[in-house]
């Protein structure tokens, strides 16, 4: 998928549809490097809380952060896809960006702390 701050806007879809999508905030309990990526990439593990747990992500951020700084930060999530096998690992929610002028990841994340599992509506 291709990150681009000026892509067109998507096709139009109902409130329903939009509503199918479940958007969770979380906080990252662990980060490590993930090598055997194609894209530098680190594998997170993301407390969602006591309905729906920890999920482990792959989320290709290391262009903007550090994985010492993300332990501890609130992402936002999309927790109802399938998992995904992504080389070795298993990626259970697709950690949410928004691409900088570079076109690398910033994460999508509240400006205030939210109950880990609050769902974005």
């Amino acid at each position: 998928m291709h990150h681009s701050p000026d892509a067109p806007a998507a096709d139009e879809i109902s409130f329903d549809e939009f509503l199918r999508v479940d958007i969770r905030i979380g906080t990252i309990v662990s980060a490590e490097e993930f090598p055997k990526a194609r894209k530098p990439s680190y594998r997170l593990v993301i407390d969602f809380g006591e309905t729906i747990g920890r999920k482990k992500s792959c989320a290709q951020i290391a262009a903007n952060y550090h994985v010492d700084e993300l332990v501890g930060r609130q992402v936002a999530a999309v927790v109802n896809f399938p998992p995904r096998q992504i080389g070795p690992a298993m990626s259970e929610v697709l950690t949410l960006g928004f691409a900088d002028k570079g076109g690398e990841v910033v994460l999508f994340a509240p400006d205030v702390k939210v109950p880990d599992g609050s769902r974005l509506f």
